[in-house]
C-alpha cells in the first residue's frame, strides 16, 4: 500500500493537506488563517437527532452547524448493556435525544457538512497520548525500530498505572527516562480528572 502526505501552502491565507493512498484520496484537511481550529476539543454535547438508517447521531456542541457522531465513534460505556457477547447495538439503542454525551471534535467543518465527532477521547502530552477509559496500551507505529519499541513497552510496564486508562507513546519518548514517561502520564490523568470534573458543573452545550 502507497501512502503519501501532499501539503499545499501555496496560498498565506489556506493551506491544504491531502492523504493520498494508493493514488486516491483519502483524506483532505483545510486550514484557513484567521480561523480558530477546533479539532482535538473537547465539549460536552447535547444528542439532536438520532439517524437509525444512517447510524449516526447529530450532536449540539455549541457551533453553528450540529455535529456528526457515527456509531463506530461511540465508546461501549455508553451501551446499554455491559453483555459484550450481544454485540454493538442499533446506534437509536445507545443514544437518545437530549442525551448529554462527552464529545471530541476529530474533523473540522467544512463547507455545509458540521465537524465529525468522536466519543473515544485521546488527550495528546509531550511522550504519549492518553486514551481514558480503554485498555489500549502501546507505542506509535512510527517507532519503526524494534530495539525502541521493546524498551518503550518495557519501561511503560514497569510503571504502575491504572488499568483504565489506555495511551499511545509518542516518537517523543524515545530515550526517556521512565520518571519522565510517569511523570507526562500523571499529568494527562490530571487534565482528564479535571474534564471531568468540570463536566459536572456547565451546562450543555459547552467547551471543556
Amino acid at each position: 500500500m502507497s501512502k503519501k502526505m501532499l501539503i499545499n501552502a501555496s496560498h498565506p491565507e489556506e493551506n491544504r493537506v491531502a492523504i493520498v493512498v494508493d493514488g486516491i484520496l483519502s483524506e483532505l484537511d483545510i486550514e484557513i488563517a484567521g480561523q480558530e481550529q477546533a479539532k482535538g476539543n473537547i465539549y460536552k454535547a447535547v444528542v439532536i437527532r438520532v439517524e437509525t438508517g444512517l447510524q449516526a447521531a447529530f450532536v449540539d456542541y455549541g457551533a453553528e452547524k450540529l455535529g456528526f457522531l457515527q456509531i463506530s465513534e461511540i465508546h461501549p460505556n455508553l451501551y446499554p448493556s455491559k453483555d459484550e457477547n450481544k454485540g454493538r447495538p442499533r446506534n437509536n439503542d445507545i443514544l437518545h435525544r437530549g442525551q448529554e454525551i462527552l464529545i471530541q471534535i476529530v474533523k473540522e467543518e467544512r463547507g455545509s457538512k458540521g465537524a465529525a465527532l468522536t466519543t473515544l477521547l485521546s488527550i495528546p502530552g509531550r511522550y504519549m497520548v492518553l486514551m481514558p477509559d480503554s485498555t489500549t496500551k502501546g507505542v506509535s507505529r512510527k517507532i519503526s525500530d524494534d530495539a525502541n519499541r521493546k524498551k518503550l513497552k518495557k519501561t511503560m510496564a514497569e510503571l504502575d498505572l491504572p488499568e483504565r486508562m489506555g495511551y499511545i507513546v509518542r516518537t517523543a519518548g524515545i530515550g526517556k527516562e521512565k520518571e519522565e514517561l510517569k511523570r507526562d502520564f500523571d499529568y494527562l490523568v490530571r487534565l482528564f480528572e479535571g474534564i471531568v470534573s468540570r463536566k459536572d458543573q456547565i451546562k450543555a452545550p459547552a467547551q471543556l
